[in-house]
């Protein structure tokens, strides 16, 4: 069981993704908005496991994971992308994303990429 943060600006998205990942046994210990409170929230519960979306207010996705990684390099995070993000989730993998997953979620994709990179 991972201790897992959830951030997306949809709330409609952090309740899909919160749902998928509950019923396989994983834990949420937050969600956040936006990247600026899902970095506060990030330091605040040092989660097993993030899962970011990409496209946010006030700070996006990848921003979010530079910061995170600088003060946590060990940090596992798992980016969250609409089709058509490529060149951000690119980016988001340079700056030390471990994997993302696609939306709209596919339930037995998004366990695949989650257990992979918690393994």
């Amino acid at each position: 069981m991972a201790r897992i943060l959830i951030v997306d600006d949809a709330r409609f998205m952090r309740l899909t993704l919160g749902n998928i990942l509950t019923k396989a046994n994983h834990l949420i210990v937050g969600e956040a908005e936006n990247g600026r409170h899902g970095v506060e929230l990030y330091k605040e519960l040092k989660p097993d496991l993030v899962t970011m979306d990409i496209t946010m207010p006030e700070m996006n996705g990848v921003e979010a994971v530079k910061e995170i990684k600088k003060e946590f390099p060990t940090a596992t995070i798992v980016m969250c992308s609409a089709m058509g993000q490529q060149r951000m989730v690119v980016e988001a993998i340079e700056a030390g994303a471990k994997d993302f997953i696609v939306k709209p979620f596919d339930e037995s994709r998004v366990l695949d990429a989650i257990n992979r990179v918690l393994e």
